[in-house]
C-alpha cells in the first residue's frame, strides 16, 4: 500500500482551509454589511467548524487505513 502524503499536500487540507477561512471572516463580522446579521455569522461559525471537522475525519481515515 502507499503511503499517505503528508497532510498539507492533499487537496482536501487547502480546501478545508479555504472554508474556514471564509466561515471565520463571515463569523467574525469584519466585512462591514455582515455585522448587524447574526444569521451570516451564526452560519459562518457553523461552517468554519463543519470545515475542521471534515477535514480531520478525513485525515484519520487516511491514517487508519495506512
Amino acid at each position: 500500500m502507499a503511503e499517505a502524503k503528508a497532510g498539507w499536500r492533499c487537496t482536501e487540507f487547502w480546501l478545508s482551509t479555504a472554508a474556514t477561512l471564509v466561515g471565520l471572516v463571515m463569523a467574525s463580522g469584519v466585512l462591514p454589511e455582515q455585522t448587524d446579521n447574526l444569521w451570516v455569522r451564526l452560519i459562518g461559525g457553523v461552517v468554519a467548524v463543519l470545515a475542521a471537522l471534515g477535514y480531520t475525519a478525513s485525515r484519520a481515515k487516511v491514517k487508519s487505513a495506512e
